[in-house]
Parts: structure tokens; sequence; C-alpha cells
């Protein structure tokens, strides 16, 4: 039996049970949504009725029904666990009346499309939900499952093979679980949920936005590139970033004249599936992407540690027209951070001096790999 690696976000959702309201985990298949609920349940100690939507007579049983239908169908459990609820029909209107005519019983729901399941749920559950997001395991998850320091040993490898659960516990199978993890979840659970009519163009979309980690990215020139139309391009990109493949930083500009105010990047949640997508699994020695690969794992770290605290932070990259730049930007009510990332520690990177000239009270902070714990843990 492959050994539990407890996540963050399970606290989360344990101290919200039994609260009156529903509990919403969202993420991309394949990152433990499912055995992380089994490890909460088993700890309630308490009877659950487990729930699939992808079996064709739950999702009958669940659309449109009544109160009483679903206190019959709960009968004498006390917490209702719905696995890929976004396929159930109606599911947010079931939930609501869950909710507000059994509140003795606790609803769980997990979902990998953002999209669909967030469409059926928050006008019904309104005031009803707590919302949470289960990514690939964490760095921090990780220093917290062995230490640091055999977290940190393993950097160069998780830059190469990244955090799906089943990556890191199969040493060895890498390669073969990642290709088979991104063609199987990326094109056929993808393909499926969101009507995709031309395979062949998400894969040419995906390898181009592979390829172009740390810059921006324009839907005209990558319809050009694909031999598509920018709208479509921007339609399959909206559906990649809904079912947590990837996701945007947008410009931050607020003082200088030149900067950029539309411009977005794009990054992948995990550098494993980014190099599947490519087919490069080589060591960071035969690597020429190592700037993007350590980039994209820095932003993305980040973003998994935020999703643990409570605050809300904004995210962004900066850059005028003349070219200089910030890899990321972060801002929390009136307050800056800018952070440069370099791999190399001996390499000398600066803050653009245009950049703190006009925000003079931004904090500052170069990350390479002596120091990225704190940025990230």
């Amino acid at each position: 039996m492959t050994e539990y690696i407890k996540r963050i976000v399970a606290e989360l959702v344990k101290k919200k049970c039994f609260q009156k309201k529903a509990v919403i985990v969202l993420g991309p298949r394949q990152v433990g949504k499912t055995t992380m609920m089994r490890h909460i349940i088993k700890e309630q100690n308490i009877p659950y009725l487990h729930l699939n939507g992808d079996e064709a007579d739950v999702r009958e049983l669940l659309s449109n029904t009544t109160s009483t239908q679903l206190r019959h169908i709960i009968g004498s459990h006390r917490l209702l666990f719905i696995d890929e609820a976004q396929r159930i029909n109606n599911i947010g209107v079931s939930i609501k009346l869950i909710t507000d005519q059994i509140p003795n019983v606790q609803v769980i729901v997990t979902g990998s499309s953002s999209l669909e399941l967030s469409s059926a749920i928050n006008e019904p559950l309104t005031g009803r939900k707590y919302e949470y997001y289960l990514y690939p395991l964490s760095f921090q998850e990780m220093v917290l499952h062995h230490g640091i320091l055999e977290e940190k040993r393993l950097l160069q490898h998780r830059l190469i093979y990244g955090y799906y659960p089943e990556i890191v516990t199969s040493i060895g199978q890498e390669k073969e679980l990642l290709t088979f993890l991104s063609d199987s979840y990326l094109y056929k659970d993808i393909i499926l949920l969101g009507d995709v009519h031309k395979p062949a163009l998400l894969y040419k979309i995906l390898k181009a936005l592979a390829l172009q980690i740390g810059s921006e990215i324009s839907y005209n020139e990558l319809g050009q590139l694909v031999n598509s139309s920018p709208q479509t391009v921007e339609k399959y990109i909206n559906l990649l970033e809904n079912t947590f493949v990837i996701f945007q930083l947008s410009a931050y500009s607020k003082n200088v004249r030149n900067e950029i105010r539309k411009g977005k990047k794009m990054y992948f949640y995990d550098n494993g599936i980014r190099n599947a997508i490519l087919g490069n699994f080589n060591p960071l020695q035969q690597r020429t992407d190592l700037g993007a690969l350590w980039e994209n794992f820095l932003i993305s770290e980040r973003v998994k540690f935020l999703s643990s605290q409570t605050t809300k932070i904004d995210s962004y990259f900066w850059r005028t027209t003349q070219q200089q730049e910030i890899d990321y930007i972060e801002v929390e009510g009136n307050n800056i951070c800018a952070f440069e990332f370099t791999w190399n520690p001996k390499v000398k990177k600066k803050i653009s001096k245009t950049f703190t000239m006009a925000y003079p009270h931004a904090s500052t902070k170069i990350i390479t790999s002596n120091n990225f714990e704190e940025f990230i843990c």
C-alpha cells in the first residue's frame, strides 16, 4: 500500500466540517482528492456515503431530485462525499437542498473542472459553501513529510518530474507514468469535458505554451503558430485553465507610462506535466530551458503555498515596452513585493531601477537555488 502523504488543505477542510455549509474541493485529476477525502472521513469516524459522478447511475440519481428523495439516498449517513461532481446536472441545487433541509448531514464535494462545477454551484450555494483547492504535492508538504534536507536534495529531480503523487511515490517509473498521465489526463479527460473538436490543435497549443514559459503570450501569435483563429486558441486556453493544467499571470501597471498593461504569461501547475508534453526528461546539465523550469517551479510552488494561506494576495509580472521586467510581483493591500529568479546564486541579477523608482516602497528580493525555500515554504 502506497504511503499517504498528508495534505495541508486537509486540516482546513476538517475544521469546516459540520458548520452547516458544503465543502468544495477543486483541483486536477490524479492529485489525490479522493485519497485525501477518505483519510478525512476515516478520522471523522462517522457513517458516510461516497458517490462518484463519473458513474452514470449516480448522475441520474442526483440530477433533478427532491429533498425527500435525498433523505432516502443519504439514509442514516452523517456525511455525503460526492466525487467528480461537475458531471452531475443541477448538482448545485441538490447540495443546496441537503444543506438547507438536512442540516445534520455534511456534504463534501470534489471536482476537476472549476468552470463546470463553479457554474453549477455558485448561485445555488451562495453563502452555503467553503471552497478549497488541491494541487499536485508541494515542496512544503514534502518537507513536512520527510524533512527539508531530503527534499532539497531532490530539487533537481522535482524540476524534471514534478509533484504528482503517483510520480513522487513511484521511484524509477517517472517517465513512463508521466507520459501516461499526460496522455490520459490532458487529452482524454479534457477532450471529453470541454467538447474539443480538434484534439491535435489542443496538443499544438499545449506544446507552444510549454515552450513559452516566462514569455508573454498573444492569442493572435499563437493562432498563427498553430494555424487557428485567436478565438479558438483563447477557448482552448480557457479550458486548460479551468481544468487546472495551466494558470496565468497578468501584467501589473500603475505608475509608469510605458508599462505593459494587458500582457499575460502562462505557467503549468506541474513541471513534470510540462516536460511530458515536450517529451524532454533530460537532466538539468543537458537542458537549455533551465531558466524556464526554475521560473515555472517557483511560481507554481508559490501558488500552492498561497492557496494554503487565508490572506488574499494578488500575483503579477511586470514589464515595460523597453523590456525592463520583474519576474514576479505580489500585491497585498498597499504592500508590493517584487521577486527576480535565477538558478545560479553566483549570477548577479538586479532589480530594475525603473521599477524601484516607480514603486519606491516596494520590497525586493532575488530568489536562487540557495534561498528558494523561504519563498515557497
